[in-house]
């Protein structure tokens, strides 16, 4: 497979993933997964997966090839092949993959959860171990959200629905007319058709708050929330829903939080990442990357 379509594989992948990956306080407790050092990984325009873990300046390692998905959670590292083939290794960087499942057009991970939204539009988790049973969420899906013990689903009609607890729970119904889902601590996120970014925190049925509008990716980390609005500026708030917004970055193509971690792809392909406080200097992490994921080693 070429570069070019291994760029198109990937874009296509992301738009399922409304270029947000995936990220509950509150009730939706963290699932027992074992903690671990924080983690970048990118997916190179080549389809190469290279993770780091610690200080923003450690080595990569290449974790895999012919990817055109990345996702990492906890010490687990998510890979998904040009194939369709979902791949997941748990511990260290340099452990074995487990074949997880096939026909996949996208992976996600949490806790001791693992989800993949196959070819056909059906949902499927698995809960504790790396070879334990799927159960099927939902059918015509087109994201999959994980974070906790709460599971997200972006319906083909653009319903948003959400449920919590455990893999049979009863889903609640959060919003219609949405493109992108993505969950945190006890806060549940949404982009309307229209741009307009709502967030909720705490229950599955409290009110909707207007973050912003004219957005295009939404993105949520505990108690920080960003946008990416549609001129590609990156704009990041740490508090309460009211809280006020931080100009991160220009020319950004995908936003990523996680943590005290704040991640940008910009439009040439440079991946940037920070830590600490929202005005703390960014440090540049690899080029020609077309997927940036970042797990905080405990989410």
């Amino acid at each position: 497979m070429t570069s070019r379509q291994f760029r198109r594989a990937a874009a296509t992948t992301l738009a399922c993933l409304a270029v947000g990956t995936a990220m509950m306080s509150g009730s939706a407790t963290a699932a027992p997964q074992a903690a671990g050092l924080p983690r970048i990984g990118v997916l190179t325009s080549g389809g190469t997966a290279l993770v780091k873990e610690g200080g923003l300046s450690t080595n990569w390692v290449n974790e895999n090839d012919n990817v055109i998905q990345v996702v990492v959670a906890g010490d687990r590292i998510g890979v998904l092949k040009a194939d369709g083939t979902a791949l997941v290794k748990e511990g260290g960087l340099s452990t074995n993959w487990v074949t997880e499942n096939t026909g996949v057009k996208q992976i996600a991970l949490s806790g001791d959860r693992i989800g993949v939204l196959k070819a056909d539009g059906t949902a499927l988790v698995k809960e504790g171990g790396l070879s334990t049973n799927w159960v099927t969420e939902n059918d015509n899906v087109t994201q999959l959200a994980l974070f906790a013990t709460r599971i997200g689903v972006l319906k083909a009609d653009g319903t948003a629905l959400v449920k919590e607890g455990g893999l049979s729970a009863d889903w609640v119904t959060e919003n219609d007319n949405t493109t992108q889902i993505a969950l945190s601590g006890d806060r549940i996120g949404v982009l309307k058709g229209n741009g307009t970014a709502l967030v909720k925190e705490g229950g599955l049925s409290t009110n909707w708050v207007t973050e912003s509008t004219g957005v295009k990716q939404i993105a949520l980390a505990f108690q920080r929330i960003g946008v990416l609005a549609a001129d590609g500026t990156a704009l990041v708030k740490d508090g309460p829903l009211d809280a006020g917004w931080v100009n991160e970055y220009s020319s950004v193509t995908q936003l990523v939080l996680a943590g005290d971690r704040i991640g940008v792809r910009v439009s040439d392909g440079t991946a940037l990442v920070k830590e600490g406080g929202l005005s703390t200097n960014w440090v540049n992490e690899y080029s020609n990357v077309i997927q940036l994921a970042l797990t905080n080693g405990a989410d």
